[in-house]
């Protein structure tokens, strides 16, 4: 067993100077706070840390991008076109992506996918710094960014519970979708600080920068090869029959069926430029945008010591995902910069919970050997919904006005999810306590 797959300890309970008048306080706390332990795993904790401060540069990108585009059209349509633009090569990408996680070394391919990130990255550096101002060119460059980004997601997922038992990844994912998520809120603020004092260069550069961060993080990991006698090639055939099995696991599928309802329907990104600017006030308020539904994630990471705890997550997620649909419809109806973030922060956190409990599923309901497959079609998803959801609110703000889009956006997704989500038994009444680990069929 490599020095990545090690498991670490259970921590023993400390009560502190105070004693035992302490322990009942401190007990409570580590029912609430979020669980670290997994940053015991040395391997774990360079992934982790690899990820939070890359991370970070990442969503600078994020909010850089979009702001060129809409100051180089003055259009929201074309906004929503970097998310199509971004969707077709996570498609294709994705799920080939994880079919090769499952067939070579998951740490040397998590590297050579991040090095092309960084290498997309480089070249927004470059068209920004020679004034180039060319849409296509930003399209192309970002369609190569999105594929190195959907091999190397579900490479990175697909290595987390090869270093824990089944116990501990839940915590290990909470863990990671924090990170993830104080990036997603870092970036924007850092996205909204640059664009207004300096320029697009600055925030492609200083992506470039942290980037590095997450190579090496990546260099260093332990080989983490497959599990077992791996037969035939990651083409399309190997794709296909992850797909042929996800279609015989309802409560898998069902799982990223809500996500799509979730990102596809209610995500009001692809407004955040236009209305930053007509509605609160400029850049600097379209960075708290961005940032708002980082907020609240982080903060419900770092509180959500219960998640663990919770069994029944075919419903938690059904209410989460509906709870997130009517904080965002609530958001688009604001004309206060606070009361929106607020309001899109509530919406974060139940995004957060919601994001954990279906990280959770697929890692400890899957076998090993369709896990990249799996996490792939996981990466599409995740990644994928919130492009599809840019789409759909730059298209639906070009015809009926971005205040419809937002709102309408928010209420169907709550709507849907419960329709849809309720219908399905197997996903109703998911029970961890009660779920078996299945196998792929022969």
């Amino acid at each position: 067993m490599t020095d990545g797959q090690q498991r670490t300890p259970q921590d023993t309970p400390d009560t502190g100077e105070g004693g035992a008048e302490d322990a009942p306080r401190s007990a409570l706390w580590r029912r609430v706070a979020i669980d670290t332990r997994p940053l015991g795993n040395r391997a774990f904790r360079r992934l982790w840390t690899g990820q939070g401060v890359s991370f970070i540069g990442f969503q600078v990108t994020a909010v850089a991008v979009p702001v060129q585009v809409y100051d180089m059209t003055r259009s929201s349509f074309w906004v929503g076109v970097l998310g199509f633009v971004n969707l077709v090569p996570l498609i294709v990408f994705g799920l080939w992506g994880g079919a090769v996680a499952d067939h070579m070394d998951r740490r040397k391919l998590l590297f050579l996918s991040s090095c092309v990130t960084w290498v997309s990255t480089l070249f927004l550096l470059v068209q920004a710094l020679l004034g180039v101002n060319s849409l296509w060119l930003i399209m192309a460059i970002v369609a190569i960014q999105s594929s190195g980004f959907a091999i190397a997601s579900p490479t990175r997922s697909a290595i987390v519970p090869r270093l824990f038992d089944k116990s501990m990844v839940a915590s290990a994912n909470t863990l990671n979708f924090t990170v993830s998520q104080i990036g997603m809120l870092a970036g924007p603020l850092l996205a909204g600080l640059i664009l207004a004092r300096w320029n697009y260069s600055a925030a492609y550069a200083l992506d470039a920068v942290l980037f590095t961060v997450g190579l090496y993080a990546a260099l260093r990991l332990p080989p983490i090869p497959p599990l077992g006698d791996v037969t035939g090639t990651p083409g399309l055939r190997s794709v296909f029959e992850g797909l042929r099995f996800l279609g015989t696991q309802p409560v898998l599928l069902m799982s990223f069926v809500v996500d799509i309802i979730a990102m596809g329907v209610a995500m009001p990104r692809a407004l955040f430029p236009e209305l930053g600017d007509t509605r609160f006030g400029g850049e600097s308020a379209v960075g708290w945008l961005f940032a708002s539904i980082a907020i609240g994630s982080v903060i419900g990471g770092l509180m959500s010591g219960w998640i663990g705890r919770v069994h029944r997550q075919g419903v938690a997620l059904i209410v989460c995902i509906a709870v997130w649909g009517l904080a965002v419809a609530a958001a688009g109806l604001s004309h206060s910069l606070w009361l929106a973030v607020v309001l899109l922060a509530v919406g974060g956190a139940a995004d957060l919970v919601s994001a954990v409990f279906r990280q959770t599923m697929l890692q400890t309901y899957a076998p090993d050997e369709m896990r990249g497959r799996l996490q792939g079609v996981f990466t599409v998803v995740v990644a994928g919904g919130p492009r599809l959801g840019d789409v759909r609110a730059g298209a639906t703000a070009a015809a009926a006005g971005a205040t419809a889009s937002w709102v309408g956006g928010g209420i169907a997704c709550a709507v849907l999810v419960v329709i849809v989500g309720f219908a399905v038994p197997a996903f109703r009444r998911y029970d961890t306590r009660t779920a078996e680990h299945v196998r792929p069929a022969p």
